[in-house]
């Protein structure tokens, strides 16, 4: 396949992945702006690979779950969720709100983790799939403000202040409005978003290091999320004061990621009840 090709099916495949029923070939043609031949020589090959499934009475397609498999075993290879989900659903229950962890992949952040912790009441619950837009969100804001500043305002503007889905009525416009509130994070030590990824929502967030060293590089950032009315200016400190305490326990453990890359799983030996490590062939 042309490099061309390429960029087309990874497109189409981001299509699929945001839509909950399955799509007309015609309708997905339309979105991509390609003749439907093309498409349908893109999918024909999606299918035949397994990434993409029509179904049969409606000839429509959608995204089969072997993306989702492929999610998940990276996940696992790299140890994240085992080294983090404590971590996050003691967060849960202390702020009694929706947490959720993103890590750094290269020049952007990735949801991998999240706890639940209303019980009561509103719950938030987003869509883990969705793009982390980074001058909207807190997640977004805490990464950037501990960047250099032009190098964070760089970053903004060479993609723009708009996004793939509709942002809230609060979202920084200018690359002025987006320095005021990075210099405000840096001063405050943590970063806020009110209703600036969506309406009727706030978060506050703080990042968290890939090791105990106060130089390390930051790993990722952790939040807590929920609805405008609990989230408040009042609850500020306190949430910072948890998410600080889960960032720095966060740190000491991201280490050990590596160190369980190297292990050997424990294997059961029939009829005696004992563990022991593998042995490799």
């Amino acid at each position: 396949m042309t490099v061309a090709a390429v960029s087309r099916c990874l497109t189409l495949l981001e299509l699929l992945a945001g839509e909950r029923e399955p799509v007309e070939l015609s309708d997905l043609a339309d979105r991509l702006d390609m003749p439907a031949s093309a498409v349908h020589r893109l999918i024909a090959t999606l299918v035949n690979h397994g990434w993409v499934i029509q179904d049969d009475a409606s000839q429509k397609y959608a995204l089969s779950l072997r993306m989702s498999t492929l999610a998940f075993r990276n996940l696992d290879a790299r140890n994240v969720p085992d080294v983090v989900q404590s971590v996050l659903t003691r967060l849960a229950a202390e702020t009694r709100e929706y947490c959720r962890l993103a890590i750094l992949e290269g020049r952007d952040l990735v949801w991998v983790a999240r706890a639940q912790g209303a019980v009561t009441g509103l719950r938030y619950d987003p869509d883990m799939g969705q793009e982390i837009v980074l001058h909207a969100t807190a997640n977004g804001k805490a990464w950037l403000s501990t960047l250099p500043e032009e190098e964070a305002l760089e970053l903004v503007y060479s993609r723009g202040f708009g996004a793939r889905r509709k942002l809230g009525p609060n979202s920084a416009r200018s690359v002025d409005e987006l320095r005021v509130r990075l210099e405000e994070t840096r001063q405050r030590g943590f970063a806020t978003s009110l209703e600036e990824a969506e309406t009727g929502t706030a978060a506050v967030a703080v990042p968290f290091r890939a090791s105990s060293d106060p130089h390390a590089p930051v790993a990722g950032t952790i939040s807590v999320a929920g609805p405008l009315i609990r989230i408040t200016p009042d609850r500020w400190p306190e949430l910072a004061d948890a998410l600080n305490r889960a960032a720095t326990e966060l740190s000491h453990l991201w280490p050990l990621r590596s160190r369980q890359r190297t292990m050997t799983p424990l294997t059961i030996i029939a009829g005696a009840g004992v563990a022991k490590r593998a042995q490799s062939a």
